[in-house]
């Protein structure tokens, strides 16, 4: 059998793209390296809790078409993202709010708090940036900087801030009010009963194959499909032919422990760079469970080597540099669509992911 579509990767945009496609009638055969659908936001049962196994994922946006559109495949609670930070024996809320200044300095008023702030911007006496020390610095005086930034960024890149781009940071939001709220966006929340759902039924009427390699697979059967949508990275689609570009990677230790509550949040960054996560996710908390045991992940930040799954570009001059030119081979491939954040080499939130997919799958079918 030939299909319309073969799709590699089983993440949102290529199962998007195979659910648009399916009800147009045309046949998709998907195909994912490991042995689970919906890529980076899997989630699994463990102890009646659904633990998110590649990473914490909370949905959140502005664009209505979209949460409208993912509701369709699931039920989504209210859940708000309010994170903590822990630095040394001190813990802070995020984003940077008055709850963080309040702590900090012991202040009451946004007065207050912005005078403390330039007050230190102006003893640091930076013009121009240099790097993303300086940029931080700039933005946020030396005390956030040193307890919330600094160290979580180093661990994050796996280098020295000073060492960083200035462009990274383009602004570190500050938020003059008592507000937790992480993301601004209109929308957001968890699916209840994890992301996995979500993906299964966008995959119903396609065929889909996992453990199997895109490579492998496609020597054996190089006319599978008229088309190939490609979610993985688009340098070794091209067999890394003009060099390789850089990703980071995260590693996770995930354990059940034998209590009902360990840390009271879903998410707990820490900041310190003595400590080697970057965070500890407590899964039980996006959907509010009271079981008997918690389920919790350490997160490490890595650099990425080949055999290491990539998780997010690292989008400095040099690499985006090096990926416009990947981009101007993969338009001569009119039998090749790509997508998703390998493929189009872009840090994309989910919602940016599907509207991405919606916006292709259109142009496609029209």
């Amino acid at each position: 059998m030939i299909y319309d579509y073969l799709i590699v990767g089983s993440g949102l945009f290529g199962a998007v793209f195979a659910y648009e496609a399916g009800k147009e009638g045309k046949t998709c055969l998907v195909i994912d390296k490991r042995p689970n659908v919906a890529g980076n936001i899997y989630t699994e049962q463990v102890e009646g809790i659904n633990v998110h196994k590649y990473g914490a994922h909370i949905f959140h946006t502005s664009d209505k078409t979209v949460w409208e559109y993912v509701n369709q495949f699931a039920e989504f609670n209210n859940y708000i993202n309010s994170p903590v930070a822990s630095y040394k024996d001190e813990l802070y809320n995020l984003p940077f709010n008055m709850n963080t200044f309040s702590k900090m300095w012991n202040i009451k008023t946004p007065a207050e708090a912005k005078a403390k702030i330039a007050e230190q911007i102006a003893e640091l006496d930076i013009d121009e940036p240099q790097n993303l020390e300086e940029q931080a610095l700039k933005l946020v005086g030396t005390d956030v900087y040193e307890k919330l930034v600094k160290g979580y960024t180093e661990k994050q890149w796996g280098r020295p801030c000073n060492e960083l781009p200035a462009f990274i940071i383009k602004r570190l939001p500050l938020r003059f009010r008592f507000d937790n709220n992480y993301f601004s966006d209109r929308y957001q929340g968890i699916p209840i009963g994890g992301y996995t759902q979500i993906i299964e039924k966008m995959l119903e009427k396609a065929e889909v194959k996992l453990n199997t390699d895109y490579f492998e697979f496609i020597k054996e059967n190089p006319d599978i499909a008229k088309k190939t949508v490609y979610t993985g990275a688009i340098d070794e689609f091209f067999g890394f032919k003009l060099g390789a570009l850089e990703y980071r990677s995260v590693r996770f230790e995930t354990e059940i422990l034998d209590t009902d509550n360990y840390q009271g949040n879903a998410v707990v960054n820490y900041t310190a760079a003595d400590v080697p996560f970057t965070r500890i996710i407590e899964h039980k908390h996006f959907e509010f469970g009271e079981q008997p045991k918690t389920v919790i992940s350490r997160e490490y930040s890595a650099e990425w080597k080949p055999g290491v799954e990539p998780y997010y570009p690292v989008n400095n001059v040099k690499n985006n540099t090096l990926y416009e030119q990947y981009r101007k081979l993969a338009d001569e491939r009119e039998d090749v669509i790509f997508g998703g954040r390998l493929g189009l080499y872009k840090y994309l939130d989910m919602d940016k992911v599907i509207a991405l997919a919606l916006e292709t799958v259109k142009k496609e079918l029209c």
